[in-house]
């Protein structure tokens, strides 16, 4: 019964009982969440949605972030909002096991509603942000790899269930209620793998939290779904499978015991994160050939031995703009090695089709090896003269092996933020957000994001 006992859990999980080092991944993942909400919130893709939506907006009752002035929408619309925002720029947090990125939908659900209702303490966010995650990971676990192998876009397919744990959670739900909020989560599916590349991929952890949060609002008025939603024959596990057997007994038993939260990573790099050893290493090189006084005209050629998922993923060979250009390790590489860095500026559109950039992309190739790890790469940079540089990624920086520290995720925050705040308000941004732990109302901590 993994729907029950997932409600069960969810109701009856305390911040009490969590554990310092799942406390403080929490407040990470919330963190690294806000500054890449604030990063999107002036990405075309953004201005787009508000446009088409703001002419429906209820009661403006929940801050859209990074936006000056307070501008507000209604709790629906601001984690539809926020849930585009945070993920625009593919620069979210990754449970590395299943590729979820976790905390976008839940945490849009999450604040809008909680700004909306108000007297929530950081404490309380916090657990309940707890509760989303796992429950998005558990049962991403559940069917992982076949049902992301057919194309579904696994952020979002169990985005919605997450976020409604976590807003039940928040409202008290009853475990009755909580079930109930599971089922109607679980038949909102979302996101197909098709639509990366374009304004569609952040929209699909956006509804995601847009359709967690309805689920909980019904399930509190006592609307039905099936109590065994998740777990039935014709339940979502069994249905979103793809051909595979679903483990939710087995996840879902690992609820308190083995918490994913703690294996939530981190983005150095706005893009794929399956290229991101490349990029780690075409930024070395980048160092390495600036020390050694050689020329990027004179590179010949740049070879990559990568893991089959960066060709799977992210082999866009010619991207037209920002959007696919995180989709092409090719254009990562590139910037990497010209520039020395791959954050929001340099996925830019300007920057995609910008001949100096193009000319070095049109240098590299990359093959596919089996037997690396998903976050391991060789390259090997060839010159005219015949002379190489070579480069070995056991484990790029952003891997649960080479953490982003406190300060590294800081500098992120800061950086991508200052973009559209402005490098002061992006610094007091990034100290409000360090301390949502320690607040005793977050809607007083959303009015000044």
């Amino acid at each position: 019964m993994a729907t029950k006992s997932l409600a069960s859990w969810a109701v009856n999980l305390q911040p009490s009982s969590l554990p310092t080092s799942v406390k403080q991944a929490a407040l990470r993942s919330l963190y690294n969440y806000i500054g890449c909400a604030i990063g999107g919130s002036d990405h075309p893709t953004v201005t787009k949605a508000y446009n088409a939506l703001s002419p429906f907006f209820g009661k403006e009752t929940s801050s859209l972030l990074g936006h000056k002035g307070s501008k507000k929408a209604d709790a629906q619309h601001a984690a539809l909002l926020n849930g585009i925002a945070s993920h625009v720029h593919d620069y979210d947090d990754t449970h590395l096991a299943t590729i979820i990125h976790p905390t976008g939908p839940v945490a849009s659900a999450l604040l809008a509603y909680g700004e909306y209702k108000g007297g929530f303490s950081g404490e309380d966010i916090l657990c309940a942000l707890t509760a989303g995650i796992e429950a998005s990971c558990k049962i991403g676990l559940a069917v992982w790899p076949e049902h992301y192998d057919i194309g579904w876009h696994i952020t979002s397919s169990t985005g919605s269930v997450g976020a409604a744990v976590a807003v039940g959670k928040l409202m008290h739900l009853s475990e009755e209620q909580m079930a109930q909020a599971i089922g109607v989560a679980a038949v909102q599916v979302v996101g197909l793998r098709e639509m990366f590349g374009s304004d569609t991929k952040s929209f699909h952890p956006g509804r995601a939290a847009q359709s967690g949060l309805l689920a909980a609002l019904l399930a509190e008025q006592g609307y039905t779904s099936s109590e065994k939603a998740l777990e039935a024959k014709r339940g979502w596990a069994n249905v979103v499978a793809g051909g595979g057997t679903p483990k939710l007994d087995q996840f879902v038993g690992e609820l308190g015991k083995k918490w994913e939260i703690e294996a939530n990573a981190f983005k150095p790099f706005p893009c794929g994160i399956v290229c991101h050893p490349a990029i780690d290493g075409c930024i070395q090189l980048h160092q390495e050939i600036q020390r050694k006084g050689l020329k990027f005209d004179d590179i010949k050629d740049v070879q990559a031995v990568v893991h089959p998922l960066v060709i799977e993923l992210t082999s866009k060979r010619t991207p037209k703009d920002g959007l696919e250009g995180k989709f092409s390790v090719f254009h990562g590489g590139a910037v990497g090695l010209l520039y020395g860095k791959a954050g929001p500026a340099q996925y830019g559109d300007t920057v995609v089709t910008d001949s100096s950039v193009i000319a070095v992309r049109d240098k590299i190739d990359a093959q596919p090896d089996k037997n690396l790890k998903a976050d391991e790469t060789y390259l090997t940079i060839n010159f005219e003269d015949g002379s190489k540089l070579e480069k070995r990624i056991d484990h790029a920086v952003g891997s649960l092996e080479v953490p982003m520290t406190d300060e590294q995720l800081t500098a992120k925050f800061v950086d991508q933020a200052g973009l559209v705040l402005g490098e002061a308000d992006a610094k007091s941004a990034s100290d409000a957000a360090w301390r949502v732990g320690e607040s005793k109302n977050v809607a007083e901590v959303m009015r000044t994001l």
